[in-house]
Parts: C-alpha cells; sequence; structure tokens
C-alpha cells in the first residue's frame, strides 16, 4: 500500500458512464475517495459499494467525489451500477495496473484498499481490511471530516 503523506500517483480509467476519470483533473478542486475492491456482485463488494453510495451526500460535503475501481469491464460496472442504484462512478482497471499501482493487488488477486486524497494530491488515509469492510467508509468519511476541519 501506499504510505499517508505520500503524493498520489496520477492515473486515467475508463468508468461504466463512458466517460475517463482523470485523478489530475481533481486536484486543487476536490478530495477523492478512492476504493478498490475484488468484484461486483459479490456479498462483501457489494455491502461496501452501497455503503459508500448511500453516504455519499456526507462525502460530498466534505468536497468530495468517490470512486470505486476493480478489475471488471465497463459493461459488468454498468449492470452492477443500475442494479444496485449506484450514486458515483466505477472505474474498470482489467489489466489491474492500477491496482499494481495503488498496492491493490497481492499475488494478482484484487484488495480492498481505500484511499482519501486531499486536493493537493496528497494521501491522507489509507485502510486494507478485506473483513471488516464497513471500516473503509468509517475511515474514508473520519479523514474527510479532519481535512475540512484544518482549512
Amino acid at each position: 500500500m501506499l504510505k499517508v503523506g505520500s503524493e498520489a500517483p496520477d492515473f486515467s480509467v475508463p468508468l461504466h458512464t463512458g466517460q475517463m476519470f482523470r485523478l489530475s483533473e481533481y486536484r486543487g478542486r476536490n478530495n477523492v475517495v478512492l476504493f478498490f475492491y475484488p468484484k461486483d456482485f459479490t456479498t462483501g463488494c457489494t455491502a461496501e459499494a452501497c455503503a459508500f453510495s448511500d453516504h455519499l451526500d456526507e462525502m460530498s460535503g466534505q468536497s468530495a467525489v468517490v470512486i470505486g475501481i476493480s478489475a471488471d469491464s465497463t459493461q459488468r460496472h454498468l449492470e452492477f451500477a443500475k442494479e444496485k442504484n449506484l450514486r458515483f462512478p466505477l472505474g474498470s482497471d482489467e489489466n489491474r495496473s492500477i491496482m499494481k499501482l495503488y498496492g491493490a493487488v497481492r499475488f494478482g488477486m484484487p484488495l480492498r484498499v481505500t484511499y482519501v486524497i486531499d486536493k493537493s494530491g496528497l494521501i491522507r488515509g489509507a485502510a486494507h481490511h478485506e473483513i471488516l469492510i464497513s471500516n473503509h467508509l468509517q475511515s474514508a468519511i473520519s479523514v474527510l471530516r479532519d481535512i475540512e476541519a484544518k482549512k
């Protein structure tokens, strides 16, 4: 995993919406909650994605955008987002290059990792819990509150 305090590597990823997400486009404008997850439609990943979606307004109120990334295709993401009414974009990293860049893959398998990146592009929070899935959301919200409180 990348270290808190380090600069978040820039990347571009295709989204289920047909657009591209470029991290650098948010620098100076928004905090970014970037969460990597193993697979669409699995029990844990569905719970995690729905929790992020349910708390999107709270995170948006902290000047944050949310993006989820897995190795699933954009078509699978489209089906997942539609069925689960997800309100944030899903990025398709089929070759796992972004996951590798962010330390979110081990032995070729995607990991559940969440980063909070501030407006200046620094990683301000990092979470890796494969079982305690709710810790990802709570950690992200806590870090966002800290960022906004120190403005």
